[in-house]
C-alpha cells in the first residue's frame, strides 16, 4: 500500500512511511484485513502518534530549564505539584500516566515554573519505565540549576497491568528520588505536607 501522509507537516515524512509500513505488516499479523475502510488510515496514525508520544527524543530537558534561568535571593522550597504526564511503558508499549510532583529548594538560581513541567513532559515522552523517569527528572535539575536538593514523586497507574497480565484495575505505583537536603526527614516530611495540602 502506498501511504499517502499529506498534511504530516510536523512529522519527518520519511520516519512516517516507514512506521507506518510496519504498523500494516502488524495489523496483518493480527489476522485483520488492513484494506477494510476502518483500518485504511491507521497505520499512518499509528505513525503520527507514536512520533508525538516519543517526541521527548529530540528535546533537551537542560536547555528548557535554562531558557527561563533568573538568579534570585530565594532559599525556601518551590514545588509544582500534580503535573499530569503520559508515558509509554518500554516493556509492552502500553501507556502510563498519572501525576508528578517536584520540589527543588534554590541555590540563586530559579527557573520558570512551568519549565518544570516542560521536564517532566520531555521524559515522559520518552519509552520509559517509571523509576527511571523519576531519577532523570531529578538529576536534570540538579545538573542545571544546581539547587540545595531537589525531590521528585511520581504517581501513576500502568495500562500494563490493568490490561493484561495481573488485571488490577486500581493499583497505582509511586516512586521518589532526592538530593541534598532533601535527604533530611525533616525537608522530606515538608515537601510530603506540601503536595498532600489541596
Amino acid at each position: 500500500m502506498d501511504f499517502n501522509i499529506n498534511n504530516a507537516v510536523p512529522f519527518d515524512e520519511i520516519k512516517t512511511r516507514d512506521i507506518a509500513f510496519h504498523y500494516q505488516e502488524i495489523i496483518k499479523l493480527l489476522g485483520e484485513n488492513v484494506e477494510r475502510e476502518g483500518l485504511l488510515k491507521t497505520p499512518i496514525r499509528v505513525a503520527r502518534a507514536m512520533q508525538f508520544l516519543t517526541q521527548g527524543y529530540g528535546q533537551d530537558p537542560e536547555n528548557i530549564l535554562r531558557s527561563a534561568m533568573f538568579t534570585e535571593n530565594y532559599r525556601q522550597m518551590v514545588v509544582v505539584k500534580d503535573i499530569d504526564f503520559y508515558s509509554m511503558c518500554e516493556h509492552h508499549i502500553l501507556p502510563f500516566f498519572g501525576k508528578a510532583h517536584v520540589g527543588y529548594i534554590p541555590n540563586k538560581k530559579i527557573t520558570g515554573l512551568s519549565k518544570i513541567a516542560r521536564v517532566v513532559d520531555v521524559f515522559a515522552h520518552r519509552l520509559q519505565v517509571q523509576e527511571r523517569m523519576t531519577t532523570q527528572i531529578k538529576e536534570c535539575i540538579q545538573r542545571t540549576l544546581n539547587p540545595m536538593g531537589v525531590m521528585v514523586i511520581v504517581e501513576a497507574q500502568h495500562l500494563c497491568m490493568q490490561m493484561r497480565g495481573v488485571q488490577k484495575q486500581h493499583s497505582i505505583t509511586t516512586t521518589s528520588d532526592f538530593t541534598g537536603v532533601f535527604r533530611e526527614q525533616k525537608t522530606r516530611e515538608e515537601f510530603m505536607s506540601l503536595i498532600k495540602n489541596s
